[in-house]
């Protein structure tokens, strides 16, 4: 009886959400893999964050480019990730490459997956804005791998429309939900079988308080926009005695610079290094609010009942806001105080925005996405 080949899937990861949203599909080649072959390969344009997820989810790349250092342009990351995926590829010559969302490690996978003329999986395709500036560099990044995939993994109905209104053939995109979900709920479930270790203190410290977690990095906000960001915080940290502020500050020097001048010292602003993913999924189950510029954490929280406050003046993920999961509140102090104040005060408001269904997925993506794969020609 002639043996059937294995179909090899190359996923290439470079950050800490590509690491949370690919891992799923990972953990699922890997319970097939009398079926796939499937190579892992990091360009570690995240460092730290990167291998704190890994490690969690029990993946071991088989490539690690590291191509970080400090202060990396974006012209350097992709010349560098280019230069080590090329080596990568040429050697493994897969009959797929998985490339997630929008990062320049995502365009660059799918850029070395075209050039050697191989089959390019999009995961979470035909997010938009609009605006090729905001988010910057990720709107371009996501429209150009959009352009060089042939398997379009759609998370929405919405996203899938939008990629058959850009002229991408209908037969090649596929809803599957969002794979953050399955992460999500695989994390869930452990976190809160056995809590987490957090940083020294914080349990204490916000036990019987309302939490307020927040996470912000956008480059776009850089400057004027995270001082507003951060004056916000601390107007309603003095106005509400009650309500624990915890923000894991992002490393980039632009993100800590106004957040430590701002908001260090204040008793109930807790600065925190960046957390692995179970301990930041445990404190969000926790939270009664999430502020956030955050494309993945937009998704995340609702699926744990959740409202979201969204730093940013558009979103390329609006499902949340139109089913009413989430709130644009931009980057001017009184527009985040107001959403805040908001949602402290009315409880009612609070518990709408948490009664509606998710529309980012169902736990089960990483198996529709593979299942595509296993039918690939």
């Amino acid at each position: 009886m002639k043996k059937m080949m294995k179909t090899k899937v190359l996923t290439i990861i470079g950050t800490r959400p590509e690491a949370i949203k690919l891992a799923p599909v990972v953990l699922d080649l890997k319970r097939r893999q009398d079926l796939f072959d499937f190579p892992v390969c990091v360009t570690a344009q995240h460092r730290e964050m990167l291998d704190q997820v890994l490690a969690l989810f029990g993946i071991t790349p088989d490539y690690d480019l590291d191509i970080m250092s400090p202060g990396q342009t974006l012209a350097q990351v992709t010349a560098r990730a280019m230069e080590g995926l090329e080596e990568v590829v040429s050697q493994e010559k897969p009959d797929v490459i998985l490339v997630q969302g929008d990062t320049t490690t995502a365009f660059c996978g799918a850029l070395t997956g075209y050039y050697h003329q191989i089959k390019v999986g999009h995961v979470e395709a035909g997010l938009r804005t609009g605006n090729k500036y905001a988010p910057f560099p990720e709107e371009i990044n996501r429209c150009l791998v959009g352009r060089i995939a042939d398997l379009h993994f759609a998370p929405t109905e919405q996203a899938r429309q939008t990629l058959l209104n850009e002229g991408v053939a209908d037969p090649s995109v596929f809803v599957t939900g969002n794979t953050v979900i399955d992460a999500l709920l695989w994390v869930r479930e452990r976190v809160r079988a056995a809590p987490p270790e957090l940083p020294k203190g914080l349990f204490e410290a916000v036990t019987g308080q309302q939490i307020i977690l927040v996470t912000g990095h956008r480059r776009e906000s850089f400057g004027d926009g995270f001082d507003a960001i951060c004056h916000a915080i601390r107007e309603i940290a003095d106005s509400f005695v009650n309500v624990a502020f915890v923000y894991p500050v992002h490393l980039n020097p632009n993100v800590r610079e106004p957040v430590n001048r701002i908001l260090g010292g204040h008793p109930r602003i807790y600065l925190i290094e960046p957390l692995a993913y179970g301990p930041f999924v445990w404190l969000m189950d926790h939270a009664t609010i999430v502020l956030t510029d955050s494309g993945g954490v937009q998704e995340e929280a609702p699926s744990l009942g959740k409202p979201v406050l969204v730093m940013r003046e558009t979103t390329e993920r609006p499902e949340g806001i139109t089913a009413g999961n989430a709130l644009l509140v931009g980057v001017q102090t009184e527009r985040i105080v107001d959403g805040l104040r908001l949602l402290l005060c009315d409880s009612e408001r609070r518990a709408m925005m948490v009664a509606v269904n998710n529309p980012y997925g169902d736990g089960l993506a990483a198996q529709r996405i593979v299942n595509v794969l296993l039918k690939m020609e």
